[in-house]
Order: structure tokens, then sequence, then C-alpha cells
């Protein structure tokens, strides 16, 4: 079992693989906010964003259920989104996942 997982909804992946995989794709800048549809679910520790690192890159899955623009999922860099909206950014660096990947790192979800 993986370290660090993030689970919402009824899915989880493992950020750990997450983190590997992530090492054969491009870091690019994203905008934050197309980021946050599911911003209202997620529990943040403000004293802990408050100490993030807002260079390490966001991971971002594609979710196979769901159509672009909406589908996706950020399942690593929460507090970087808090802290990051607190302070006026409009990006951070984020690599997104293909989808073979996200299925990869996908530890229950979408009928697996």
């Amino acid at each position: 079992m993986s370290d660090e997982m993030f689970a919402l909804l009824g899915w989880a992946w493992d950020v750990d693989l997450a983190t590997r995989l992530a090492r054969r794709h491009p870091v690019r800048p994203a905008a934050i906010r197309t980021l946050t549809g599911v911003k209202d679910l997620i529990r943040i520790d403000p004293d802990h964003a408050a100490t993030v690192d807002l260079t390490k890159p966001l991971l971002v899955v594609p979710l196979p259920c769901a159509q672009p623009p909406g589908n996706r999922l950020v399942i690593d860099g929460w507090h970087r989104i808090y802290r990051a909206l607190d302070l006026g950014l409009e990006e951070l660096p984020a690599i997104l996942l293909d989808p073979a990947d996200e299925r990869t790192c996908r530890l229950h979800g979408g009928g697996v």
C-alpha cells in the first residue's frame, strides 16, 4: 500500500506511484481556477498550507467519466492551490498524467 493516497467520493489514487509516473510528463503552467471545481470537498489545514513549496508541480489526472474541460482532478497539491489563491496567484506548475497513467495509479473507483 502506498504511503500517500488521495481519495474523493469513492475514488482513490496512489500519489506515490503517480509521482513516479509524472516524471515522464512535462511540467506546464496551469490556471488554478480551472482546477478548483471540487475544492469545497477538500479539507485544508491553513497552517500547513502556509508552509508549502509553490514550485512543486501539482499532480493532475484526467477523469475517465467526465468530458473536458471538467475532467481534470488534482490528486496532489490542494494545499498549494489554497496558498496560491490566498496570495492572489493565477497559475501554478502542474503535471497532467495521461489516461493510462491515471488508470495505473487509480486504486479504486470508476468500476475498477
